[in-house]
């Protein structure tokens, strides 16, 4: 485990976007009418949000770094670090962080790049920008999203009814008074096939076979594939115990917390996971029955939808979950008490 705190560094603002476009799961035409409720009641995925055409995860973060600089009224100039956390940039080249840092008027003494990470992009991103700030003593932006509906074939039953599109911004700062960050970060490569796009990278190069569909699957071999019995296996046998760890190695307690926002997997995985920890799930906010399983971005999205009139009322630490494709994993602990929240944007 890479337990590890980052002093000095504070969260001083989240923002998310989503598309407006509303796909809801009762309308879904590619399963039964009682695969769809089946799915509805385990899932807890009522609708999800899905990007036009003409519409990229870069977009959404870009609106919603946007709106969050204005709101905190950061001068643009003084911003040292950008970090784009995605698995669905704008270009296999160049870098899509460079693009947002030009779009969002940000000089050119930002560093920035992209970080190719998933479900745990957020936690991630968190420890790699803090860590940044912490050493250069500057402002940051992570910029988190995910377009995943446009990696997964609508006709694949078991996999397309899950996922939405979202992007979200996180303004952090060096700090002298901040508390610090506290991490616990792991991973497992040998379950990287558990989710995957298994052609068009270098290892598998994009041909004609790639864009063949298999009915029996409801996808090509360019789409992305999820083994969900395998990964569900995984975030039990994984999550809880990191949580713990986390809490334990920083000797805290789940009674320090105001809340625990995990991955929106799924509603079953995650009522799962807090049972594991005896959670009070009045402390366990949920974003998933509206807004889906929005990738990377879906624990600054459930930040947003649900907490956004609670958070900075008072010092509120939270902690924060996220587990997926890698096999990546992940939790911290963060101070909310100097971050604005803004409401969710619609794009």
């Amino acid at each position: 485990m890479a337990l590890f705190d980052v002093n000095k560094v504070s969260l001083k603002g989240v923002a998310a976007c989503v598309p407006k476009n509303i796909a809801k799961n009762a309308e879904y035409p590619y399963q039964t009418e009682l695969e769809r409720k089946q799915f509805i009641k385990t899932t807890g995925i009522e609708q999800r949000r899905i990007v036009d055409s003409n519409t990229t995860a870069s977009d959404l973060c870009f609106k919603a770094a946007d709106n969050l600089l204005s709101e905190l009224k950061w001068d643009r100039s003084e911003i040292n670090v950008l970090v784009f956390v995605s698995q669905t940039p704008d270009y296999k080249i160049p870098c899509t962080a460079t693009i947002l840092q030009d779009k969002l008027g940000i000089g050119k003494s930002c560093m920035a790049f992209d970080v190719n990470l998933g479900c745990s992009g957020y936690v991630y991103g968190l420890s790699i920008v803090s860590s940044l700030l912490a050493q250069i003593k500057g402002k940051g932006l992570l910029l988190v999203g995910d377009a995943s509906s446009t990696c997964i074939n609508l006709k694949d039953k078991t996999t397309a009814p899950l996922f939405s599109d979202a992007g979200s911004a996180s303004a952090l700062s060096f700090d002298d008074k901040a508390k610090p960050i506290q991490f616990n970060l792991q991973s497992d490569g040998a379950g990287y096939e558990a989710i995957i796009s298994p052609d068009g990278g270098s290892r598998n190069p994009m041909s004609e076979d790639s864009l063949v569909f298999d009915e029996a699957l409801g996808r090509t071999r360019a789409d992305m594939f999820l083994d969900g019995i395998r990964v569900f296996n995984f975030s039990r046998r994984e999550v809880a115990p990191n949580v713990t760890a986390l809490l334990e190695h920083f000797e805290r307690s789940t009674e320090d917390l105001s809340y625990f926002i995990f991955h929106q997997a799924n509603k079953l995985m995650n009522d799962m996971i807090a049972k594991k920890l005896n959670l009070d799930m009045a402390k366990v906010p949920q974003s998933l029955r509206l807004l889906g399983n929005t990738g990377a971005a879906s624990i600054p999205v459930t930040l947003v939808d649900q907490l956004d009139t609670i958070i900075g009322k008072q010092d509120k630490e939270v902690l924060l979950s996220g587990f997926g494709v890698g096999l990546s994993w992940g939790s911290c602990i963060v101070s909310m008490e100097e971050c604005t929240i803004l409401r969710l944007i619609e794009y």
